[in-house]
């Protein structure tokens, strides 16, 4: 019988989370029935939707939601043999037991030379994130100016450099100096640190004098609210996430979006990267080819041991992270 590790939602969070919102648990796995498989998490992902949809989708008690690049260890599915390498959505878990309904195996053309936990990262649901939420609702042509908050993390580096490739002109914001220089070996046009400046307004100006065309919004809050008055005319916007009021326990009150939404003739849009689960395999097949053609760099934050996950997930939620956050089991 095989005894598996848990971590579970101890006490639903109130502002930042805490090592003892957490507890870690085992449990027994029961024998493999026919269609099923035994997998053995090897690497699992800690992302900023984990906050936001901890109070919406889990009660106390219930595992961490989550996602993990599995390797099956015995299997009673002729589709899924053993040594198969899969991403599953099974949470925090060592081990867990699947019929391989919504099990998705790594593309058959994976590089050797590529590790696989990128399938959490930049060839997985962040970089079809950027994917997406770049070509489909900011629609960038050659010449825009894309603006990208986090920058540095798993998304914003990712967006900003399909920007580059589709020919735009592309500012990066971080929260430290050593991330700038990051961004600019990636080949981002401007950036700046937005803990260090004396005026945001400012400096997003210095960055771009003429405007922004597009934006994606990963952090929301009054940093947003400042660059609406900065979009040009017809300015699109994506709003992928709002990690700077994920953690607040007061209801924020900031400036109203309508007038520059309607004087500038505006394009605001949020999303789930979901909504193209049915082109999944366009987006990875394009983010490879661009790996594999070097267009695309990347960069892993990687934590060893089981045991850290809660201090993984809490340091990505401060910015502590360098690249996409991943545990490795």
């Amino acid at each position: 019988m095989m005894r598996a590790k848990t971590w579970i939602l101890k006490k639903h969070f109130e502002g930042l989370p805490k090592q003892s919102d957490f507890e870690l648990i085992e449990i027994n796995l029961p024998d493999l029935n026919d269609g099923e498989m035994l997998l053995e998490s090897v690497f699992l992902s800690v992302d900023p939707y984990m906050r936001v949809y901890s109070k919406r989708m889990m009660k106390e008690g219930d595992t961490m939601i989550g996602s993990q690049v599995a390797r099956i260890l015995e299997s009673r599915n002729p589709s899924f043999p053993v040594g198969t390498f899969v991403v599953a959505n099974l949470g925090w878990t060592t081990h867990f037991i699947s019929n391989g309904k919504n099990l998705l195996q790594l593309p058959p053309n994976w590089p050797e030379s590529l590790p696989r936990s990128l399938a959490l990262g930049t060839i997985g649901m962040p970089g079809l994130t950027a994917y997406f939420g770049l070509l489909e609702l900011c629609r960038p042509k050659p010449g825009d100016t894309v603006l990208v908050n986090s920058a540095a993390g798993a998304v914003g580096n990712v967006v900003g450099q399909i920007a580059k490739i589709k020919g735009c002109k592309v500012v990066g914001t971080a929260g430290s100096d050593k991330k700038l220089d990051y961004l600019k070996e990636l080949g981002f046009d401007e950036v700046f640190n937005y803990k260090s400046v004396k005026s945001l307004e400012q400096a997003l100006r210095d960055a771009s004098p003429d405007g922004y065309d597009c934006y994606f919004d990963n952090v929301g809050g009054e940093f947003s609210s400042i660059v609406l008055e900065q979009m040009n005319t017809f300015g699109r916007i994506a709003v992928c996430g709002a990690i700077s009021l994920y953690n607040d326990t007061q209801l924020k009150k900031g400036p109203f979006v309508q007038v520059p939404m309607i004087t500038k003739q505006l394009y605001m849009e949020g999303f789930l990267v979901t909504r193209w689960d049915n082109r999944r395999d366009e987006g990875i097949n394009a983010i490879l080819k661009w790996i594999q053609e070097g267009k695309i760099k990347f960069r892993e934050d990687i934590t060893k041991g089981f045991e850290n996950m809660p201090a993984a997930f809490m340091g990505m939620l401060k910015g502590d992270n360098f690249g996409k956050a991943v545990v490795e089991v």
